[in-house]
């Protein structure tokens, strides 16, 4: 697998096509803290890690409306990919959906979202938009 984010984010996807309650989702640093990021932001109900054999897993419980049936996420679009990586200063940070959807950014202090990185003044690479 050439691009982990890609099929963190495409499992997603499909997950919610499909309208599962849970994913599972091969685990990494990298993951664990974007489905931490979705999680603080109310994307997803919660998640578990699960220690099984050498890399481990992450089960998402996905978070729907209880009424329409309709999921908290609309849209996980990739933007940095392996061929082509999308770096951002902090004055260049972008906003999505006019700040109702996050950009993740991998910055030198971590990855956060848009909101925390314009804060602190550091730039990155943009790994995602999320709405």
């Amino acid at each position: 697998m050439t691009d982990p984010i890609a099929d963190y984010l495409t499992r997603l996807r499909n997950a919610i096509k499909a309208n599962h309650r849970v994913v599972e989702i091969p685990a990494s640093n990298l993951k664990k803290e974007l489905t931490k990021i979705l999680l603080d932001k109310g994307y997803i109900l919660n998640y578990k890690f699960e220690e099984t054999g050498h890399q481990g897993t992450i089960k998402i419980a996905l978070k729907y409306d209880s009424v329409n049936k309709v999921n908290a996420i609309k849209k996980l679009i990739r933007v940095s990919t392996p061929g082509l990586r999308k770096y951002v200063g902090h004055t260049d940070l972008p906003r999505v959906l006019n700040g109702l959807g996050i950009a993740i950014i991998s910055t030198s202090k971590g990855v956060m979202t848009d909101k925390e990185a314009r804060e602190m003044n550091v730039g990155g690479e943009v790994l995602c938009y999320v709405y």
